[in-house]
């Protein structure tokens, strides 16, 4: 028997000995997989009285239903593989949706495996929750796709975002059934661009799992995004319960009675206890009626509708599920008012409201004026011709100012937005919305009370009295349902999880879309107002979470509404003019109708898809359109005029850059050059093209970024978390593939050009600096064609070196550094003559808007922000409000003297440093404000968003960001827009005094006198390494002290001190320094944080920018900080890295290196367990008393050395008693150096690998910090940097390396310890795979790693990462189809960690691993006492570049081992 127990499923099937289907079944648990597990156990016990089975439980929920049962567990995908392997074995990828996974599975040559890591976008449950939304379920929304005629585009990254785009479309009228078919489309492209992560589907492909095996029209969704790659489809009949088959067929454990095991079954639970749980909601009756006693007074007054006289003012609300008015009179009080669903159709849902106001409304009143605001405001405001709308935000402030006179904040949770508004002198100050995510929102809710079979009403009432809530975290709608299941694997009641969820919606609001760090930021007065407070948890939730008592208005989810009708009758007594010609009569509503249909506007690159509503009456209304000229519906005519009056930087810039005539073939003596339109071109192309132009080259740009440019390079892309712009570049170098350009050159550029004098480093971002090291290593076409692809490592800083480099480069073509010098010569000239004419831009814009007196906004980004692709017509959009478009380097040099720098964070990267002089020049100016545009997965936007925002609030400003991605749907980007339109306008209106802070303040220095008296708090990063460390710190005088755990509760804090885009290990450390800090263990005035500060271009270089930010918010801002590195980035009079202290901590750290090895090399065998446990700690007590003691340990009871040491832990553990048997297989951990060593930031990786038959290799903390020296030579030969440095950084490296050689001698002495690969060997290993130009966080070390784990014997290696972590985008992620091409029996995984990731995701990719790893042992040859000794001297097999050149940087390789 198999059971299959999934997230919202439970199968099961039983087969006799000759693989015959006996039973199966299939049904949904609803969250109740106890009661559900007993009914089926029970059904199969009645079909076969008397059976006895051998049983095995599978899937995602299936672990602790086999803990309780007594029963064996198997993975769910080795189940699936089992049983494709039997019934279809000529399949090569099988394809499986489930509840809340989607799941590829390449079965040929290793099965490996692809599964959704923290987002369930494209699941059944995301189909679900779409069906819902059309009033259907999954049968009738495959039955209406089947009828589709078009297809609209659909976020499906997000179940709420689809929402959001679904939404317009209800509500502009599309048809269902287009709609139905874009749902699965959406669903189908997200499963294989978000999954197949680099690698193609081609071959047979089987569909598996309920989703598919129900909906044949999601099966042809999948083939047509497929459509052309794939040989044949296999769809069998029992494809919803091949997991189940699988677990039967491999089904070897003892035979158990069925009917007993379904007796059994009514009563088991998993014994061990609730996870964590929260404080109840109330303790008691009383706190209840307390509590609901003080919410009721909070009412707005109102008369009855027949008592009205006179003027009456209409405030409609048209949201994006529901629609709402309300009916003032001339005293403000509610006449009439109305809440309910809109049915997806708003014009009509508005026409039954002002047809009901009329027949009940008595003859002696009128509406005097009409305002609309919401969703659906300009559609409601054409259909009712109403005299105003207003956008949404303002109208929530109005009503809830009105009803509670100087509020400081506004908090509205809606269906699937929330929004937050800070009040600061009743200006709004600032305005947040959620924008990637929308856990925590009204539908989040509704989602949840469905699942368990209820209604929101039950569901609010009966989570008031719970008395543990369980802790559920702030995670992606979908995955809270593995924290709800975990809950209800350990015996949480209904009732506890509903009070759970309330916790968890208002945890989200507080710490992702607020950021809030301290209750007081909200300040005395607080407006909590939308549909979702209505529930009385989430309310209490949210005063129990703040510690504040809060003013819920009666009317919470009218109050849109409300302030849309006080903002109608502000504006009758204003007598402010207006377009309409009144409101419609009564006569005219009767069979009024409205007919859409969406057509694409084509009068520029846009391509706007416009919804056009037809009324009854002949009239038209356009939404959907960026521009003004779009708004006439059939406009040929309109195409001659310009799209605005108003400055566009940004249009003006994208002609501008690309405006360049390549060389007639004539000319082109060398040939075609292939340039990608992407990334970094956007600020290099016109040196590039004048450069390369003088060399002879004709330039072949590729086309235009398009959304099928995207889907064209959609299977190539190696990380679905890299932002946007960097997965354009697939598609650009495929576009130019296809254009049959031979030769492509996408340099990897380093360093910028110098362009701001004052900044620390002119970095570019990580990922831009080294994603063709991505393309190389997963585009295919490139290998197929034979195409070449030249991306060196160059830095722009250093024209001589350049120079010298082009020649290098291009030394076949014959390319001399004279040459080269002169094409330079042109090519930075031409560059200065663009960027001189992107400044007049801004110059000129400005003058037209000083004339003109219009306001204008900059739209910060990065370069490549002037596509349209990308930027998908925002800047129009802006245009058609009225403003001016800047770009951020068309001001940033008016900036440069008006940024007061230090600035709080490192000032490293090229295009940030424009950023910050282009916010300090709009603080300046009145007529200007500042948006920051942020593409989604944007990690260095996590360090300049908080920045800008800094400068921004130091001269008293708002500061707006708009999230960007694939999607273009604008609808959140334009009510930001007129937010801040609406908020500038009030503040002008106010006459406020300009109030300037000083923008960073005084860094508290560590100073001589401090290390005597103050403890320094270092955190946690590898245990065996700080552990010796910290003696190592303390004998040279530093009262140190390492903060061992990293708690849930540490970490969760540094989410609320911490920017939430920032990397995991941020979190971390500075959650857990800030806590200590909280913790009142430690005497403030004498405590001091360390924390390393490493100096590249990666994010970590900020930490400590971060940290100080955390400190000052949580109001430690004068606690000193060192920032301890090898570079010497800041000075810190106090500590100083003297000799003695570097030669203990070097000794430390290898000792520290040396137990972490023989450690985890013997545990998993140790005879008497525990013994290699207590042998660790013996030892590392000795190492640290000989640092305390000065060279003599009581606990040995001898003199120590470093020596003596060594070779005592070797000698020791090699003698340590071990058990007979095989060597187990070795599954190595690699990855971002903190994740990598950290327990509680993997959730403890070795523990699992250990417990999984396996045994852990970690590499030594040691090898960290000679990678950190190794490239000196490298970079003097490519960027002309460390020239002198490169000989000190060599000699130091020598020194340290000395340290090591007694290890060495000591392992090699052995029989059971592998021997570490010194790291000059690493380099070569690593550039079979990357060049050494990838210096960024881990760089080319994990790639040598990889590489060298692979040859010593170690082919399993799970890579792990934060989550979203940008060097790991290309030396990590990136080039795992490099290093499987090169040696196909690798087995590796990558595993994101970070706050939010789902725990039982990276268990079943780790258990998985661990599976492929125990098949395929490799080492089962030795036994368990035995190393792996490589041959002595194997010739290292290199791999052909992809179609290059000879490397001619080969040589530093055989220098160094020359120098050895």
């Amino acid at each position: 028997m198999g059971l299959d127990v999934g997230s919202t499923t439970i199968k099961a099937v039983i087969l006799d000995p000759d693989e015959n289907i006996l039973f199966e079944d299939y049904r949904r648990h609803h969250a109740d997989i106890t009661g559900a597990m007993a009914s089926l156990l029970g059904d199969a016990a009645d079909a076969l009285p008397s059976a006895k089975v051998r049983a095995t439980v599978t899937g995602s929920a299936g672990l602790g239903t086999a803990e309780a049962l007594g029963l064996t567990f198997i993975q769910e995908v080795i189940a699936e593989t089992a049983a494709v392997q039997r019934w279809n074995p000529d399949a090569d990828v099988l394809l499986e949706l489930g509840g809340e996974d989607a799941k590829i599975t390449y079965l040929k040559p290793v099965p490996e495996q692809r599964m959704n890591g923290s987002c369930a976008g494209g699941t059944g449950a995301f189909i679900d929750q779409m069906a819902t939304l059309l009033h259907t379920d999954t049968l009738g929304l495959n039955d209406l796709a089947s009828r589709a005629k078009t297809i609209h585009p659909i976020a499906s990254r997000c179940g709420v975002f689809a929402k959001s785009d679904l939404q317009p479309l209800i509500n502009e009228g599309a048809r269902h059934e287009d709609l139905a078919a874009s749902v699965l489309q959406a669903v189908a492209t997200q499963c294989i661009a978000g999954l197949a992560c680099g690698r193609p589907i081609r071959g047979k492909v089987i569909f598996l799992g309920g989703p598919l095996h129900f909906m044949p029209s999601l099966r042809d969704a999948f083939s047509r995004v497929l459509d052309g790659k794939v040989d044949a489809y296999i769809i069998p009949d029992r494809a919803q319960l091949y997991v189940a088959m699988g677990a039967a067929l491999t089904s070897t454990s003892e035979p158990v009675d069925l009917a007993e095991t379904a007796k059994r079954s009514r009563h088991a639970r998993t014994q061990n206890g609730i996870s964590q749980s929260m404080p109840p909601l109330f303790r008691s009756e009383e706190e209840l009626d307390e509590f609901n006693q003080r919410h009721s007074h909070a009412k707005l007054p109102r008369l009855p509708l027949h008592d009205a006289r006179g003027n009456l003012f209409l405030g409609i609300d048209a949201g994006s599920t529901t629609i709402k008015s309300v009916l003032l009179d001339e005293s403000l009080n509610i006449v009439a008012s109305h809440y309910a669903s809109n049915e997806g159709d708003p014009v009509s849902a508005a026409v039954r409201i002002l047809a009901d106001l009329y027949d009940t409304m008595p003859a002696e009143a009128t509406i005097a004026r009409t305002c609309t605001t919401g969703y659906g405001e300009g559609l409601v405001k054409a259909a009712l011709e109403a005299e105003d709308g207003e956008v949404e935000t303002m109208a929530h402030y109005r009503a809830a100012d009105h009803l509670l006179p100087g509020v400081t904040a506004i908090i509205d949770i809606g269906g699937q937005d929330m929004k937050y508004l800070r009040v600061v002198d009743q200006i709004i100050d600032s305005i947040s919305v959620n924008e990637a995510c929308s856990s925590g929102c009204g539908s989040f809710l509704q989602t949840f009370a469905a699942g368990m079979d209820t209604d929101i009403e039950s569901f609010a009432s009966m989570s008031l009295m719970a008395q543990h809530p369980v802790d559920l975290g702030s995670r992606c709608t979908v995955f809270m349902n593995s924290s709800v299941k975990q809950a209800q694997k350990e015996g949480a009641s209904p009732a506890d999880i509903a009070a759970g969820l309330s916790y968890s919606v208002v945890r989200n609001a507080l710490y992702k879309v607020i950021k809030l760090t301290d209750p007081a930021q909200l300040g005395n007065k607080v407006v909590v107002q939308g549909g979702t407070f209505l529930n009385n948890a989430v309310l209490r939730a949210f005063e129990k979470l703040t510690g504040r008592e809060v003013v819920r208005p009666a009317e919470a989810g009218l109050m849109g509404a409300y302030g849309a009708a006080l903002t109608a009758h502000a504006r009758f007594h204003a007598g402010e003019p207006t377009t309409s010609e009144g409101l419609r009569e009564r006569a005219e509503l009767d069979g009024f109708a409205v007919e859409t249909h969406r057509d694409d506007c084509t009068l520029c690159q846009n391509h706007c898809q416009r919804t056009i509503a037809a009324f009854s009456d002949g009239r038209v209304f356009v939404s959907g359109n960026r521009c003004d000229r779009g708004a006439e519906v059939n406009n040929r005519k309109m195409a001659k005029l310009p799209k605005s009056e108003l400055p566009n930087v940004f249009e003006a810039k994208y002609k501008r850059l690309f405006s360049y005539r390549r060389l007639t073939a004539k000319k082109a003596f060398r040939g075609d050059l292939g340039l990608p339109r992407a990334l970094n071109m956007y600020e290099n192309y016109p040196f590039w093209f004048a450069t390369l132009s003088a060399l002879g080259y004709r330039v072949m740009i590729s086309g235009r970024s398009s959304h099928a440019l995207f889907e064209k390079g959609m299977e190539s892309i190696a990380s679905e978390n890299i932002c946007y712009p960097a997965k354009l570049n697939n598609g650009h170098v495929e576009d130019l593939v296809q254009r049959g350009v031979t030769r492509i050159f996408d340099p990897c550029i380093r360093f910028e050009q110098v362009s701001v004098a004052d900044a620390d480093a002119h970095f570019n971002c990580p990922v831009v600096a080294s994603y063709p090291e991505v393309i190389r290593a997963n585009v295919e076409s490139l290998r197929d064609k034979n195409v070449e692809l030249i991306s060196p490592f160059l830095s722009l800083a250093d024209p001589d070196k350049l120079a010298e480099r082009l020649a290098e480069i291009f030394s076949d073509d014959g390319v001399t550094v004279d040459e080269a010098r002169r094409a330079i010569a042109k090519g930075l000239e031409e560059d200065r003559a663009f960027h001189d004419e992107i400044r007049k831009m801004g110059e000129d814009a400005l003058a037209y808007m000083a004339e003109h007196n219009v306001p204008g906004i900059v739209l910060a980004g990065r370069p490549y922000h002037v596509d349209p692709e990308i930027h998908h017509g925002i800047p129009e959009m802006v245009n058609s409000l009225g403003m001016a478009v800047l770009t951020e380097d068309s001001v940033a040099h008016l900036g440069a003297d008006l940024l007061e720098r230090p600035l709080r964070v490192r000032d490293q990267w090229m295009f940030h440093s424009r950023l910050y002089q282009a916010a300090a020049f709009v603080g300046s100016r009145p007529d200007l404000e500042l948006v920051q545009l942020n593409s989604f997965g944007c990690g260095l936007d996590a360090i300049t968003t908080d920045q800008v925002r800094e400068i921004l609030a130091a001269r008293d400003r708002i500061y707006t960001t708009l999230k960007i991605d694939e999607v273009s749907n604008l609808g959140a980007a334009r009510i930001r827009m007129r937010s801040l339109q609406a908020a500038s306008k009030e503040r002008a209106s106010h006459n406020r005094k300009l109030v300037t802070h000083p923008l960073s303040d005084d860094r508290v220095p560590f100073t001589k006198k401090m290390k005597a008296t103050h403890t320094i708090l270092v955190p946690q990063l590898a245990p065996y390494q700080t552990s010796v460390a910290e003696a190592a710190l303390r004998a040279s005088g530093y009262r140190v002290e390492v903060l061992k755990q990293a708690s849930r509760e540490n970490i969760d804090y540094g989410l609320s001190v911490v920017n939430n885009d920032a990397c995991f290990p941020a979190i971390v450390v500075i959650g857990q320094l800030v806590s200590a800090l909280k913790s009142g263990k430690y005497d403030l005035d004498h405590t001091t944080l360390l924390l390393t500060q490493t100096g590249g271009m990666c994010r970590a270089t900020n930490y400590i920018g971060l940290l100080r930010k955390a400190l000052k918010d949580a109001g430690f801002g004068n606690i000193p900080v060192i920032a301890a590195s090898l570079q010497g980035v800041e000075d810190n009079p106090g500590f100083s890295l003297t000799a003695p202290l570097i030669h203990r901590m070097v000794q430390a750290i290898t000792i520290g290196d040396l137990l972490q090895k023989v450690h985890l090399r013997t545990r998993p065998y140790a005879a008497v367990p525990g013994s290699a446990d207590d042998l660790m700690h013996r030892w590392t007590t000795i190492a640290r008393e000989h640092f305390l003691n000065g060279g003599h340990s009581p606990t040995w009871g001898r003199r120590t050395s470093y020596k003596a040491m060594i070779n005592g832990i070797v000698d020791d553990f090699e003698h340590l008693e071990l058990i007979d048997g095989p060597r187990k297989p070795r599954v190595g951990v690699l990855g971002e150096i903190l994740v990598q060593f950290h327990p509680d930031a993997n959730n403890h990786i070795v523990e699992t690998i250990e417990s999984e038959g396996c045994e852990a290799v970690l590499p030594g903390l040691m090898w960290f910090v000679y990678n950190c020296l190794s490239a000196g030579d490298y970079n003097y030969q490519n960027f002309g940097t460390d020239k002198w440095s490169r000989h000190v950084k060599k000699a130091f490296r020598a020194l340290l390396m000395q340290y090591q050689k007694p290890v060495t001698a000591a392992l090699r002495k052995s029989t059971r310890f592998e021997v570490p690969t010194p790291i000059t060997e690493l380099m070569a290993d690593a550039q079979r795979i990357v060049q050494l130009g990838n210096q960024a966080g881990e760089g080319w070390y994990l790639v040598g790693e990889m590489v060298d784990m692979i040859r010593e014997g170690v082919p399993n290696i799970a890579v792990v990462q934060p989550f979203a972590c940008l060097p790991n985008h290309v030396t990590g992620r990136g080039i795992f189809r490099e290093i499987r091409r090169q040696f196909p029996e690798a087995n590796v995984v990558s595993v994101d960690y970070d706050p939010g990731a789902s725990q039982v995701n990276q268990l079943n990719r780790i258990k998985l691993m661990a599976a492929t790893a125990r098949d395929r042992n490799v080492s089962e040859e030795l036994d368990a006492g035995q190393a792996v000794r490589p041959a002595p001297d194997e010739k290292i097999p290199t791999s052909p570049q992809t179609a290059s050149r000879p490397d001619f940087n080969g040589k530093p390789v055989v220098e160094l081992s020359v120098h050895l």
